[in-house]
């Protein structure tokens, strides 16, 4: 079988929360209104639109058309919504993209949400099926792959996949999960009787690209198409899994830095290599298995530790999420979709309290670089009173 790159990018942007004031009374509007800053967020998501979204799905587009490249996308509501809201030609970029054929969009939780880290997966289930729906409204196919929140993913994960009929997965290729075998391989998830198939991160070829592009004190820094295409044509494997943080093009690594002409070099130099580019299903599908692979307990593709410790590694986070679910209201409408936007991810990573490297990129993605974690918990917590005060009369006030 000839060895094959799984190009996949990761797209979304999170609903930024007010700065909330003990001292403020409330505005009586609605629960965004109240509890989202939806002109910060616009700021963000135009500013991606310009420097990421469309540019690169143009680029993407007229690749496929001249080299018959093949991408998988998962997009979450929460971007969709913001997208169809604020710019909808990148919806309508992406619906172009999904005409061709050649690109898979994949199921993923509607609000980008931990709610597979809750006890009580009804949460998890329900918001699966809320993006399933929304996947299928955007391209017209129901996905049958899924990539879990900053590719979340163990045992118990995958089989909740596979109850809701996804048969391929989507997780990190950490060291302590492969022990020894190469992420270049297609695994069946355990307990599942191989019905549910994994597809790992090769997540230093992954962050080559996705990190180290740009850092001219990398030794292999400018890294060139042909080099990248060298590097995974004696890789080895069946598949060579490249999941990327969409924003890679354009706003991580700006037009400047060259990162658009690598991309359009990149799909000829890896056919010149005898390389060919699948989707994700389509990359479980012709790859056999190379056996079972057990994942007992969590792992992400964030930060040195490859765990949920970037989102529920400390007890400010915990105690957030604790509370945030205890909130969770009963019956459809507002109240439910507000409280769903503050189970976003990325709320919780920026009360994170790591240090060194992994700070700073937490850091780096905060809307509010004069915050600490403590600060960011502290208001989390005042946005988290707000909803209370509006949806079942109840606030609890952190100073």
């Amino acid at each position: 079988m000839t060895a094959g790159i799984c190009l996949y990018f990761h797209v979304h942007q999170p609903m930024r929360l007010k700065r909330h004031s003990v001292f403020a009374p409330p505005n009586g509007g609605s629960f965004e209104d109240e509890i989202f800053d939806a002109r910060l967020s616009r700021e963000y998501f135009e500013r991606a639109a310009a420097k990421c979204y469309l540019p690169t799905n143009a680029a993407l587009l007229e690749l496929i058309g001249e080299t018959g490249l093949k991408v998988s996308f998962s997009v979450s509501g929460v971007f969709l919504e913001q997208a169809m809201r604020w710019q909808p030609a990148v919806v309508e970029s992406f619906r172009k993209l999904a005409q061709t054929g050649n690109v898979e969009f994949v199921n993923e939780t509607y609000y980008h949400s931990l709610s597979s880290l809750w006890w009580d997966k009804r949460e998890f289930r329900e918001q699966v099926l809320m993006h399933r729906n929304a996947v299928e409204s955007l391209c017209g196919n129901a996905p049958t792959a899924f990539r879990n929140t900053e590719l979340l993913y163990s045992d118990d994960i995958a089989a909740e996949a596979g109850r809701l009929g996804l048969g391929t997965v989507l997780a990190e290729g950490a060291d302590r999960v492969l022990a020894g075998r190469s992420p270049n391989f297609v695994y069946s998830a355990a307990g599942t009787n191989g019905k549910v198939k994994v597809l790992l991160r090769n997540y230093r070829l992954s962050d080559d690209l996705g990190f180290r592009f740009g850092a001219r004190g990398w030794p292999e820094w400018p890294l060139t198409a042909d080099k990248y295409a060298d590097w995974i044509a004696a890789s080895g494997g069946d598949t060579v899994n490249l999941f990327l943080d969409f924003e890679t093009f354009g706003e991580h690594h700006w037009a400047e830095s060259g990162i658009f002409d690598f991309l359009r070099r990149f799909p000829k130099a890896a056919g010149e290599r005898g390389l060919v580019f699948r989707t994700i299903s389509e990359t479980a599908r012709d790859c056999p298995s190379a056996g079972e692979l057990s994942v007992p307990s969590v792992v992400s593709w964030a930060d040195a530790e490859r765990d949920a410790s970037t989102w529920l590694g400390n007890r400010i986070q915990q105690h957030a999420f604790s509370e945030l679910m205890k909130a969770r209201p009963e019956a459809d409408g507002p109240a439910l979709a507000a409280h769903r936007m503050l189970q976003t991810s990325d709320h919780f990573m920026y009360m994170s309290t790591k240090g060194m490297g992994d700070g700073e990129v937490h850091k780096h993605f905060s809307p509010y670089k004069d915050w600490g974690p403590y600060e960011n918990y502290i208001n989390f917590m005042n946005s988290l009173s707000s909803f209370r005060r509006k949806a079942v009369g109840k606030e609890v006030l952190v100073r």
